[in-house]
């Protein structure tokens, strides 16, 4: 029988309302518009199951804050996973510890933590899977989640490896296979292999079967004289089989949650134009989940 999945947001659907994270710009963090517990309110009115969240929208990761959200979210009915980094080079807020990592997942009530490996690739990145100096940053991973599998197993707490923008999805499943724990798996973002030059499809198809959440997104490429790019955009408004993936997440992967991101193109609009745009494209993907993908309607 098939199994009835949930939907969940990340927080980076919300990039310029100050929520997820600052991503692939140095400057100063935006201004928080909205605050984790607004967005709580927003998720039960929306009808979401629950939020994947990071440090830039726990604002401090003291303890008393920690209890806050855990309560906020359990009175509320909403599940809540971590996204931490390993080295986030745009935005340390997100940077944590693995065990720092863990021990936040379990104060905020999570039972899940993805973890970046914000791998620094040499170039060219074509071809460059399982090159020497990505090798030698993976095998510090491995490290790394060894000292903390009794940890792991203290709180229950399942660590996910996401396919960031800049790791193979081959090399997660090798850090996976290596480390071999139960509690040890992936993270499957549907765009993100394009950051090193590999085909989205072939990567969810890889990792689904290792996949302990995901980050369910939407690109629009584009192409001029001098190359390719892609464009942030609401769910089934972009270059993804969404139907496709969504069928394969949900048969392959261990997973019963659907967690969408956006990662809003804002182009050259004003950060007030900016905010309703990307606010109309979270809704209208979650329209988009429920009605034509029909996320929970199993």
């Amino acid at each position: 029988m098939a199994k009835k999945m949930k939907l969940g947001l990340h927080t980076y659907t919300l990039h310029t309302w100050g929520l997820g994270q600052n991503w692939g710009i140095q400057a100063d963090p935006r201004p928080k518009v909205m605050t984790l517990i607004d967005l709580m309110d927003r998720a039960v009115e929306w009808g979401l199951d629950g939020l994947h969240i990071t440090g830039c929208d726990l604002e401090t990761k003291d303890d008393a804050r920690l209890e806050e959200v855990r309560q906020a979210a359990e009175q509320r009915g909403l599940y809540l996973e971590y996204n931490f980094s390993r080295d986030e080079e745009f935005d340390p807020r997100l940077t944590d510890t693995l065990a720092d990592g863990i021990a936040i997942t379990r104060k905020i009530g999570g039972n899940l933590a993805k973890f970046s490996l914000d791998i620094r690739r040499p170039r060219p990145l074509y071809g460059s899977c399982f090159h020497p100096k990505v090798m030698r940053q993976l095998s510090d991973v491995y490290d790394d989640i060894l000292a903390i599998l009794p940890l792991l197993e203290e709180t229950g707490i399942r660590l996910a490896l996401e396919n960031h923008t800049e790791t193979f999805a081959d090399e997660v499943i090798w850090l996976i296979e290596q480390v071999n724990h139960p509690l040890v798996g992936a993270c499957v973002d549907t765009v993100n292999s394009m950051g090193v030059l590999e085909n989205p499809e072939t990567a969810v198809k890889k990792l689904a079967p290792y996949a302990f959440c995901n980050h369910f997104c939407d690109h629009k490429l584009s192409r001029d004289q001098f190359g390719i790019r892609f464009h942030g955009v609401a769910l089934g408004d972009g270059d993804i089989d969404c139907f496709k993936t969504y069928q394969i997440i949900r048969e392959q992967s261990p997973t019963d949650r659907i967690t969408f991101e956006i990662e809003w193109d804002m182009g050259e609009d004003s950060i007030e134009t900016a905010r309703e745009k990307e606010m109309d494209a979270c809704l209208r993907s979650i329209r988009y989940a429920r009605d034509v993908l029909k996320i929970g309607q199993e």
